[in-house]
């Protein structure tokens, strides 16, 4: 997929004409013209060159997309260019105020004026048209778009506001030159009823109050892509380097991978590296949404645009450029927000025809009111005033701008969307599939019961069974002897070290130490305890894995090890229950063990014992009208992954899983997911709000505009009233949209307490 870059779009009805023109050349499977980025993207194996003829054809602009590895992704962010609107805009304004107090405040409210004015109608009235011609003058772009819009065949909005407000400047002028003739018959009575038809304020008024709408529209737009430039903000110039044994300091483009880069107190990282020496406390909530400072010390990784807090870091630069975090991060949220989500595809259909229909409209409304008797004057102000007051631009920013926005909050939290349709899926997910080791678990066993015999402490079964596991890689190996290093307890050294099927064994001095499951330890013929069956049963019942060892024939105890769950995951499964969403664990671990797991964090399905391979089938099973997302970490889970409406990855997760996903967590922690589909929620409502306001408002203003009313209450509305409206509609939905900065997607909410089961008591010896 290539991304282009289009200019001199500046409504829905542009970004329609596009899309079309180019998904009409050959060799383009797919085409998605985005207003608010002025982006386009498009699928298939046709030439670039081809693409923008075509878009030039259509009356725009394009260009092909670079990359540049110095600075990720900046050039996607959409410029608001709300400065040299300010300054159309305060000229413009400057100039209709003079020619409001010569109109409307003379003939009104009896404003001074200079004789020369004051006793020459005419004079007056050539005046009015000089200062309107500067307003259109200075508001030339509109005029300029509108009419290569129209000999195009596709007018836009421009062409809106251009016939509406060069037809009040012509009518004006044409009542400006019957007004001459008035004079040279000396008809007083014509001269003043030819001065009140003159409309060069409202000509005026119109561009200008667009204009003003513009550039709220702007400096709104301009907020929607906050997150994103707070990101790039993040980034550091310089980096501290050590180069042949000597310090120097580079712009930070510069910085290759295998460099060594110095990280001191209030340095930003340069690039993702692996610390090799120092220690030091990093703010990571840039990136990941987490507001507490992770300590780092030699193996732990570092992210570029992290910031250091306090210490000293020496790093190894794994990843430079665009292959780091922040870059991948940056580009994730500039994709989704110039991709477009399902539900924007009726406001694309609306918006292809929409200024064909205003004009129409328009000129319907002329025709109708000249039938029904009424001048031509009048006739002429009900067309202006559709013509203005209709606002396809709202339409066309409806989605985008909250897809932005949604994006950008994201990544605020530490949740990445790769595309505009899943934050819509997201919205309409009711069942999320949990993996359960290393997504639900932490994914590393950990001691949590020591279980000492009769006539042994607690310590001397934790020192015995460590140095009997020191030499073994085994999982559960490990989980001991970091235990037993933890609580200080003694690890000796341990000779005649051996490793079989369910247990280890070895020689400490002139003691047999031995441990394993209850196979492999009855196999020694050791004479264990009445009632540890049921003991061992009802520890394995809690999803624990139950080790018995053993000195000589002495019986020293059982130690109890499990992947302990998530400190969030019993809070995350209830508030996906409160929100009315279905949970299932899909694991290929035990049932007992699986079980225990979900009783204890909540989950009321769990499907057990499923192979890798079959993950994607279970889920295939569990797809229908509603939608499913699955939640894993792993390479077995890739296939789920990809198979489910929306698959999300851990962020701690393998690369595949990353890959294969749909939605990245930056933290390992199921309580994003909460926040995932919270976002998704909240984004398809402002999605829908955006609409509603945007048909609701062109539905309701066009026939007040036309004067459907004015047989039944007689209301009418000025060109003026119209132009403003049609201003503020954009700007209130990119102000809706905006809205979205204020959810707090991580909000936590009480859990239920989960009851601790009691401690077992090994029984004593027989």
């Amino acid at each position: 997929m290539n991304t282009y870059d289009v200019k001199g779009m500046s409504c829905a009805a542009c970004s329609a004409r596009v899309e079309s023109a180019v998904s009409k050349v050959k060799g383009v499977s797919s085409c998605s013209v985005n207003l608010l980025t002025n982006s386009m993207k498009v699928e298939g194996n046709a030439p670039e060159g081809a693409i923008v003829a075509a878009v030039r054809a259509a009356g725009y602009d394009a260009r092909l997309r670079g990359k540049d590895s110095a600075a990720p992704r900046e050039n996607t962010l959409p410029d608001d260019g709300s400065k040299p609107l300010l300054v159309r805009l305060l000229c413009s304004v400057a100039v209709l105020l003079v020619l409001m107090i010569l109109s409307m405040g003379h003939m009104m409210w009896n404003f001074p004026l200079p004789e020369a004015l004051a006793r020459n109608p005419l004079a007056m009235g050539l005046m009015q048209m000089i200062l309107s011609a500067a307003v259109l003058l200075l508001n030339r772009r509109f005029f300029i778009s509108g009419c290569k819009s129209l000999a195009h065949g596709a007018p836009n909005m421009d062409a809106l506001v251009a016939i509406g407000s060069g037809a009040s400047f012509l009518y004006s002028v044409a009542m400006l030159f019957a007004m001459s003739y008035a004079l040279l018959d000396q008809d007083a009575e014509a001269v003043m009823t030819y001065m009140h038809d003159l409309w060069f304020e409202s000509a005026a008024m119109i561009p200008t109050l667009i204009t003003l709408g513009k550039f709220l529209e702007a400096r709104a737009k301009g907020k929607t892509t906050s997150a994103v430039r707070a990101l790039l903000d993040l980034a550091p110039k310089t980096a501290t380097v050590r180069r042949d044994g000597k310090e120097e300091v580079i712009p930070a483009a510069e910085i290759r991978v295998g460099d060594l880069f110095l990280i001191r107190a209030g340095d930003s990282v340069p690039a993702d590296g692996r610390v090799i020496a120092g220690e030091g406390t990093m703010d990571e909530s840039a990136l990941t949404g987490e507001s507490i400072p992770q300590d780092k010390t030699e193996g732990h990784t570092v992210s570029s645009s992290t910031v250091c807090l306090s210490g000293y870091l020496e790093c190894e630069a794994v990843k430079v450029g665009e292959d780091t975090t922040i870059a991948n991060v940056i580009r994730m949220v500039s994709d989704a927000a110039e991709s477009k989500a399902p539900v924007a595809k009726i406001a694309d259909k609306v918006a292809g025809v929409f200024v064909p229909a205003v004009m129409g409209i328009a000129a319907l409304t002329c025709a109708v009111w000249l039938l029904c008797g009424r001048d031509f004057g009048f006739a002429l102000t009900r067309a202006v005033a559709v013509l203005v007051i209709s606002c396809p631009c709202a339409l066309g920013l409806a989605t985008p701008v909250a897809i932005m926005v949604g994006s950008g909050v994201g990544a605020k939290n530490g949740v990445l969307f790769k595309t505009a349709l899943l934050l819509e899926l997201l919205g309409r997910v009711r069942t999320v599939v949990f993996d359960k080791t290393g997504t639900v678990t932490e994914g590393k066993m950990r001691v949590t019961e020591i279980l000492p015999a009769a006539g042994t402490s607690e310590e001397e079964l934790l020192s015995l069974a460590a140095s009997l596991e020191e030499k073994s890689e085994h999982p559960l190996a490990v989980a001991i002897v970091a235990e037993a290093r933890k609580r200080g307890a003694r690890v000796e050294k341990t000779e005649g070290f051996s490793q079989v099927s369910g247990g280890v064994s070895a020689r400490l001095s002139s003691d047999r130490l031995a441990g394993g499951n209850l196979t492999y330890i009855r196999s020694l013929g050791a004479p264990l305890p009445a009632g540890i069956d049921e003991m061992l049963a009802g520890i394995a019942g809690q999803g624990k894995t139950p080790l018995l060892f053993m000195q000589n024939d002495r019986f020293l105890g059982v130690i109890a090890l499990a992947d302990t769950v998530k400190p969030d995951s019993a809070e995350a499964v209830a508030a996906l229950a409160a929100m009315g969403i279905r949970t299932v664990m899909l694991t290929g671990d035990r049932e007992d063990c699986a079980r225990a797991v979900a009783a204890e964090v909540g989950i009321p399905e769990v499907i057990a014992g499923v192979l890798p391979d079959r993950k994607a089938e279970t889920i295939r099973s569990l797809l229908g009208k509603e939608k499913v997302a699955m939640v894993g970490d792993g390479i077995n889970d890739a296939p789920a992954l990809t198979v489910a409406d929306v698959g999300v990855a851990i962020g701690a997760g393998t690369d595949v899983a990353l890959e294969a996903s749909d939605v990245v967590l930056m933290r390992s922690e199921l309580s994003d997911v909460v926040a995932a589909i919270r976002i998704g929620r909240a984004t398809l409502r402002n999605i829908r709000e955006n609409l509603f306001w945007a048909f609701f408002y062109n539905i309701i203003g066009i026939p007040l505009a036309a004067g459907a009313w004015i047989p039944l209450t007689g209301w009418t509305l000025s060109p003026m009233f119209g132009a403003a409206a049609m201003s503020l509609s954009s700007v209130s939905v990119v102000g809706n949209a905006l809205r979205l900065n204020l959810l707090k997607p991580k909000k936590r909410k009480d859990a239920k307490a989960n009851s601790v089961p009691a401690k077992p008591k090994v029984p004593a010896p027989a």
